[in-house]
């Protein structure tokens, strides 16, 4: 069922098909009939829909702005949307399903970790190509695979810097989710955290559904750490922040947050829950950049909402823009001719360049380490400039070694 772009935004069910609409691509003279399919795998419903809702939206504005500029080698590019609802099972359905039936030249999408590796071998198993569009925990060596988002090596090597430094802070407690993203996310931090001379004092798991924090949050009184990082992940989890702050308070004892705000917690919490949690992200709302206002501007024209956009919807745009510079550098949306034209690979977004790096499918970006306001916005305190993905470079060589599929973790 193709749907106009209202009733694309606002329906929870999957798959839908979303072009843009007959009058844009009969302006830009594309071939409407044998469209481009973008398999959009995300969870517009279930506890992790926090991540994707922006998202959904993002990369169905880079079609539309796709089409508006001729389409992709002149056909008209079309979502093929399917809503996973938080459940791997259905991740595992639809990727199978996009492939098989309804033939798409790409898959995009996934939130979690586990629903990636759900996906990878599928990906592997026809011979297709994957756009991870997620802040992750790194490591995956796979030439099928590119990951858009931010990895360790470009966020926390900073962000630890920064907390140790900045904020003189020693010792660090550490509160993860309990998957492999918050699991080889905890060894990143325990790693930058010792290298620069801090001390990790503990590190506890939680599992996804987890809302009560009082029992930790006692443990974390008696540790009297000078920092506590939450690797912690979607709605369940978002009740952390507030309970630390009517416990501890981050006037006593800073709180720094690995994916905070990519899932516009900030929007949905209050402005002295907000105000004070430090971040680091790859693209914010306020950046001070033409690039960025242009895009906050034209994203709230096409969806008509005039709220905060975050980190993972503008993912949602990066994606579809970088696969897209592929394809047009390939002449070809076949796996294998975009696969080979990869390396170096970029796309000048709203937060910047994003270059793919030529040995390992990430992306370099610009870093900004950012701190919650009352605006329940962020302020900038310091900016990187084109980030390397370091740790995934240290581990992974996909042109020494193609057939790699690994991901890789550190050794402490």
């Amino acid at each position: 069922m193709a749907l106009d772009r209202r009733r694309f935004i606002q329906l929870a069910a999957g798959a839908l098909a979303y072009s843009s609409s007959p009058r844009l691509l009969a302006q830009s003279s594309i071939d409407g009939t044998k469209a481009i399919k973008i398999g959009n795998i995300l969870d517009r419903t279930g506890g992790l829909n926090i991540y994707c809702l922006k998202q959904i939206q993002a990369a169905a504005l880079a079609v539309d702005e796709l089409n508006a500029q001729g389409g992709l080698l002149g056909r008209k590019v079309e979502i093929v949307f399917y809503d996973a609802q938080s459940t791997n099972r259905l991740y595992a359905q639809y990727a199978t399903q996009a492939f098989v039936r309804d033939k798409v030249d790409v898959i995009q999408g996934g939130v979690t970790s586990s629903a990636r590796e759900v996906v990878r071998p599928i990906v592997q198993r026809f011979k297709g190509l994957y756009f991870y569009n997620a802040v992750y925990e790194g490591g995956v060596c796979d030439r099928r695979h590119v990951g858009t988002g931010m990895v360790p090596g470009q966020e926390l090597d900073a962000l630890v810097d920064f907390v140790i430094k900045e904020r003189n802070a020693k010792t660090h407690y550490i509160l993860a989710a309990d998957y492999n993203y918050g699991q080889i996310t905890s060894k990143w931090l325990q790693k930058y955290i010792r290298e620069k001379g801090g001390q990790d004092l503990a590190v506890e798991f939680f599992p996804l559904d987890v809302t009560n924090f009082a029992p930790v949050l006692s443990r974390i009184q008696a540790a009297k750490p000078d920092a506590v990082w939450s690797a912690l992940v979607g709605d369940a989890h978002m009740g952390f922040y507030r309970q630390f702050e009517s416990t501890i308070g981050k006037e006593n004892v800073t709180l720094v947050g690995t994916v905070y705000g990519a899932g516009r917690e900030n929007a949905m919490l209050s402005p002295v829950e907000n105000s004070g949690i430090l971040t680091a992200s790859s693209f914010i709302d306020s950046l001070d950049t033409p690039a960025a206002q242009s895009f906050v501007s034209r994203f709230q024209s096409f969806t008509g909402e005039n709220d905060y956009i975050g980190e993972y919807g503008e993912y949602g745009y990066r994606g579809v823009m970088l696969w897209a510079e592929a394809v047009k550098k390939a002449g070809s949306v076949q796996a294998e001719d975009v696969i080979k034209v990869l390396p170096g690979i970029f796309f000048d977004g709203p937060g910047g360049r994003y270059t793919i790096d030529e040995h390992n499918n990430h992306v370099h970006m610009d870093i900004h380490i950012a701190q919650g306001n009352a605006e329940q916005g962020f302020d900038v305190l310091r900016s990187f400039a084109q980030q390397p993905p370091t740790d995934v470079q240290g581990m992974c060589d996909l042109v020494r070694n193609p057939a790699d599929s690994t991901q890789y973790e550190p050794q402490l």
